[in-house]
């Protein structure tokens, strides 16, 4: 295989024209995973499509709340995208390779959208929070455009962080082995072919790792800290039931993101106790199945999308 060279501050830097995606050569049924992950996609595609065009739809649906939502909906479809096509394809084409850049934008794509799904989760807990802990001025502190600003900030905050960590991946060389044991250009498995000195970005992934995942989950955890002292301090028992209810289904996407990203990503990255294997299995499975999972906690969950929902299938239904 030839490969590109490139001349940085006198030394020679070789980039490869390609990689190859191999973390799901040895698994058994593969191809009955493969078609799972094919039914998670079209669900993750639908489910989500349907949220957006409902709250997009409905001017009542115009909420900080909804707006909400829908970032984690775009989230959640991007996320699946940037790597379920991708293992679709190798699957039916036999065809594993790569391109180097585009397994840099795969690897952008991937880690800027998972860093914003985390940043998704803290927003709603936010709204929650306000909602809750500050109801009569909610109209205040959490209206339309303020939401807006936020949304906005975590997606410059994101995309330009992990657009730096891609970066100075062009800064290593792959003179050796070009065998990817993930199902997409992962970062830590690329990272570890290189045969220069890769400390660099080996610190700044960590610290993004770290940052992105524990800094959002340290404002949801604070923030249901508030709501539950504030819920206890209700003297109705209907009304602390009621402001838990409301809870729910941001606390089921909370549980069902976090639980395996953090033993996946802190045990397997800093312990390095899990097998490659069942990092490649249990990685694919935990970035693929919230995006599919959320929509519909969501339209099940919220009663004004739910009522929408059901509306929109019933006119569907009678429609000549």
């Amino acid at each position: 295989m030839s490969s590109l060279r490139t001349v940085s501050n006198d030394s020679v830097i070789i980039h490869p024209p390609g990689f190859y995606i191999i973390g799901f050569e040895t698994f058994p049924f593969i191809s009955v995973y493969i078609i799972f992950l094919a039914f998670v996609y079209v669900v993750t595609l639908f489910f989500n499509i349907l949220l957006i065009y409902i709250i997009a739809r409905d001017h009542c649906l115009h909420t900080p709340k909804c707006l909400a939502v829908v970032n984690l909906a775009v989230i959640d479809v991007l996320l699946n995208t940037s790597t379920i096509p991708g293992m679709i394809k190798i699957f039916l084409l036999k065809d594993n390779f790569i391109p180097f850049n585009l397994c840099l934008v795969q690897m952008y794509v991937y880690y800027a959208v998972l860093s914003l799904e985390s940043y998704a989760l803290a927003i709603l807990a936010y709204d929650r929070f306000i909602a809750i802990c500050f109801p009569m001025r909610q109209n205040v502190l959490n209206t339309l455009s303020i939401m807006l600003c936020i949304v906005a900030v975590t997606w410059a905050y994101n995309l330009s962080r992990v657009a730096y960590s891609t970066i100075i991946m062009t800064r290593l060389s792959f003179c050796n082995s070009v065998r990817v044991f993930s199902y997409f250009c992962d970062y830590a498995p690329v990272l570890r072919l290189a045969c220069n000195d890769y400390t660099a970005q080996w610190s700044v992934a960590s610290a993004s790792s770290m940052v992105n995942l524990l800094g959002p989950f340290s404002v949801i955890i604070l923030s249901y800290v508030s709501i539950l002292i504030t819920v206890f301090r209700m003297k109705s028992v209907s009304s602390r039931m009621k402001a838990l209810a409301t809870c729910i289904e941001h606390l089921v996407l909370v549980a069902v993101f976090y639980i395996p990203i953090f033993s996946i990503f802190l045990l397997g990255l800093y312990l390095r106790q899990i097998n490659p294997d069942q990092r490649v299995l249990s990685l694919s499975l935990a970035s693929c199945i919230p995006p599919c999972i959320n929509p519909i906690v969501y339209s099940l969950k919220t009663k004004e999308i739910k009522t929408r929902a059901l509306a929109l299938f019933h006119r569907i239904k009678t429609s000549p």
